[in-house]
């Protein structure tokens, strides 16, 4: 950060007012250089393209995604007090909300210099707050770029057209100049938490679609009462909802940055999720470059994960659900984890408070590994019935070109902050505003 020049803008973003942030919130789609060829709003920007800085770059992704210190965890759950409640996965929180601490996501972005990933949610070394609960900006800023790493040269290979984008984004995303902001879900992961999590207050799944209990179930029924079940259908669809909720809620934050900072942008689903994340089935549009595979018993692809970098809770990452099983017991109770005794916290005696919770046991991990092998088994991946890897939604930034509102609207379509942008983040490029 002390090697980046700050303009008098990235003061004015701090200070922001929260509710205009809100209540100021608009889709504003019409970028320098950008063309509308035809229709009532015909218009060719007489600006030339001015990719946002690094500075530009580095907020909205704090926005976004950037670690928030220590998550408070869960303080007491009925089904097995006094235990701390061993739900979450991180011990560390991030600048957007997760159920019960999963943090099952990634964030992916892109511009002109090629695709990053920031994977900052088991991060140890992370800010701390000051006395007063406040974090120190510009050391979020630094750390979040020392954990992005850089994973193509070039812009996302997603060509702006039908059918990679709705046709109505065809014109505006993924343009030269925009930087997009790509939320990925490892719902695989976040199911086999739900299955701890269901387990842990005495559930397990029933097989709706096929109408029969998971084999060999009855085993477990010192643990668990086999008759307490939830539908599989059901499960796999509230995980999925509450992974698309983590995803939305990064890229909602954003969206509040880019009022504060004066930049346009919105947030959107308008894109090819298979083919954002690499399943086109086409060899020049490869997306993100995950890795997927295809059955004639699915109506889509499956995306599995990218080697190395964000890989799913299932095959062929493990040998067997069993191995995905103790690879989530290992973030949840290893070091590093949120129930390590040694793992730092926010509390006064956090080696207390993070042993206090219980450790899953052999028992509990083969009922786990029996109901997602199970599923694994019958539909041929896991989940059984959503994505194994999700995307959903998206958040574009770039450069306002504010003679297009002036032209169409009256005033009042774009902020203050918008209006004096370019002077007070680029004060080098102000010969080319108006």
């Amino acid at each position: 950060m002390s090697q980046l020049k700050i303009p008098s803008g990235f003061t004015d973003a701090t200070e922001f007012p929260l509710f205009e942030a809100i209540f100021g919130r608009r889709s504003r789609r019409f970028f320098r250089g950008a063309q509308i060829p035809d229709g009532v709003f015909a218009y060719k920007s007489k600006h030339p393209i001015l990719p946002l800085s690094d500075l530009e770059k580095n907020l909205i992704i704090a926005a976004c995604a950037s670690n928030t210190s220590w998550h408070h965890l869960i303080y007491r759950a009925q089904q097995y007090a006094p235990h701390l409640p061993n739900y979450s996965a991180s011990a560390s929180g991030r600048s957007f909300p997760s159920s019960a601490g999963f943090h099952t996501s990634m964030t992916f972005f892109t511009d002109d210099n090629g695709v990053y990933v920031l994977n900052n949610r088991d991060a140890q070394n992370i800010s701390e707050r000051k006395e007063n609960g406040q974090l120190e900006l510009t050391d979020l800023i630094d750390d979040l770029t020392n954990k992005a790493t850089k994973i193509s040269n070039q812009r996302l290979s997603l060509p702006p057209e039908i059918p990679y984008a709705e046709p109505h984004n065809t014109w505006v995303v993924n343009h030269p100049g925009t930087f997009l902001v790509i939320p990925v879900g490892n719902l695989s992961e976040h199911l086999l938490l739900n299955l701890c999590y269901m387990l842990q207050n005495g559930k397990v799944i029933y097989d709706d679609i096929n109408k029969r209990p998971i084999p060999g179930i009855a085993h477990f029924s010192s643990l668990v009462n086999p008759e307490d079940t939830w539908n599989l259908t059901f499960v796999e669809q509230w995980s999925l909802c509450e992974l698309t909720t983590e995803l939305s809620s990064s890229c909602y934050a954003g969206t509040l940055a880019l009022q504060a900072m004066g930049l346009g942008g919105w947030m959107f689903n308008g894109l090819d999720a298979f083919s954002v994340l690499g399943a086109s089935e086409k060899p020049d549009v490869k997306g993100l470059g995950f890795r997927y595979d295809t059955s004639n018993d699915w109506p889509y692809p499956n995306v599995t994960g990218l080697p190395g970098i964000m890989e799913g809770y299932c095959p062929p990452y493990y040998h067997d659900m069993r191995g995905a099983v103790e690879a989530i017991c290992e973030r949840k109770f290893g070091p590093g984890g949120p129930f390590h005794e040694q793992t730092p916290g926010p509390w006064k005696d956090s080696a207390k408070v993070r042993s206090s919770a219980q450790i899953h046991d052999e028992q509990f991990r083969q009922c786990v590994a029996l109901q997602a092998q199970y599923i694994l088994d019958t539909f041929g991946k896991f989940p059984g019935t959503t994505p194994s890897i999700f995307c959903f939604i998206y958040l574009q930034a770039h450069h306002l070109d504010l003679d297009f509102y002036d032209s169409y609207y009256k005033n009042g379509a774009y902020l203050q902050s918008h209006a004096d942008h370019i002077s007070k983040w680029h004060s080098d490029n102000y010969q080319h505003d108006r």
